[in-house]
């Protein structure tokens, strides 16, 4: 661990070793640690130098043992005066490593404003539209928003599975709007019931204007029609702009007005248009709260994370306008859910 400030392995040896006797000498320190003599020596002394160790005792001849065959004995130097300084520089490195960061960022964006070409990217071919795609959703941190339409052209459906649950994993907010079509066209019902299980944000609407997926409002990613590409699958990539912003507005539209869907016992199933009930994965989380189960437990008991707890229970305080959870009992007894 003490490498991360600096010290070697073999001076890492050294330091632990003398953190378990007040002093040493250089046998005692080469036998304990391994090391030879004339090892053990040349790190005391660069140690010694560095202000990381002083000399306890010093040898007959009144000089510190350099070739470690006398009696000089050796102490660490208390960490907390020795080691501080180191910490304190590496962190100061760290800030200015975070500076330079920030500067080069904005200077890259601030250069690379002027031109069309720095907002949207055009991408063609199947691996290429692939590859960035990917990029998209496995460097998402935050939020995941995405348009399904029609038949995969570009990415297997495979592998935006992959995708899929690596970001859910990462605990990114992953909420998708569906084309009808798009789950009648394809046997994806399996994969649906268990991304929702996981904890995906899924709604279902009658038609989309397009395909879309969105990384943490910072960028976006739009199929073009393959005619506009000689036949090859292409793509643009909008980066941040009125016209991103103009996409997580469409987005959000969407998501207002979809139905949300939830999982059962064989696939998934939209929830009528009025009147609105609870998913089944709700309801569970909804039992294990009134019986005074913390989100912690309730997530160990039902195979969930922690996030999918809160996300559905704060799904059914808005189902039941509720405010809090004692609201939110209140109006589950009154409307009959459990």
């Amino acid at each position: 661990m003490l490498q991360a400030l600096g010290l070697g392995p073999a001076e890492e040896a050294v330091y632990t070793a003398l953190l378990a006797h007040p002093t040493a000498s250089v046998r005692d320190l080469a036998r304990q640690t391994g090391l030879e003599k004339a090892e053990t020596t040349r790190i005391l002394l660069d140690m010694t130098t560095r202000g990381l160790v002083t000399v306890a005792t010093e040898a007959r001849s009144g000089a510190p043992d350099s070739a470690g065959c006398g009696d000089a004995r050796y102490r660490l130097t208390p960490p907390s005066v020795a080691l501080a300084p180191i910490l304190v520089e590496q962190r100061n490195a760290l800030h200015r490593a975070e500076t330079a960061f920030s500067m080069l960022t904005e200077q890259y964006r601030s250069t690379a404003a002027h031109p069309a070409g720095s907002v949207v990217e055009v991408v063609v071919g199947v691996e290429q539209v692939a590859h960035r795609f990917h990029q998209l959703q496995r460097g998402a941190q935050r939020e995941l928003l995405v348009f399904l339409v029609g038949a995969p052209i570009a990415v297997p459906r495979e592998d935006t599975d992959m995708s899929e649950s690596s970001a859910l994993d990462r605990g990114v907010d992953f909420r998708v709007v569906a084309d009808r079509t798009y789950l009648d066209g394809h046997e994806v019902a399996g994969d649906m019931r268990a991304a929702l299980n996981a904890g995906l944000g899924l709604r279902l609407t009658d038609s989309l204007p397009l395909k879309m997926v969105v990384s943490d409002r910072e960028r976006a990613m739009v199929p073009l029609d393959m005619t506009d590409a000689g036949g090859e699958p292409s793509a643009i990539v909008v980066h941040r702009s009125g016209l991103l912003t103009a996409l997580v507005h469409l987005f959000e539209k969407e998501w207002a007005e979809a139905r949300p869907l939830y999982a059962t016992t064989t696939g998934v199933r939209a929830q009528p248009t009025t009147d609105q009930q609870p998913t089944e994965g709700e309801l569970e989380v909804l039992a294990l709260l009134l019986a005074g189960v913390s989100d912690r437990r309730a997530a160990s008991r039902l195979g969930l994370s922690i996030r999918t707890v809160e996300r559905r229970t704060r799904r059914l305080m808005d189902l039941a306008g509720a405010d809090s959870r004692l609201q939110l009992g209140w109006h589950a007894a009154r409307a009959g859910w459990l």
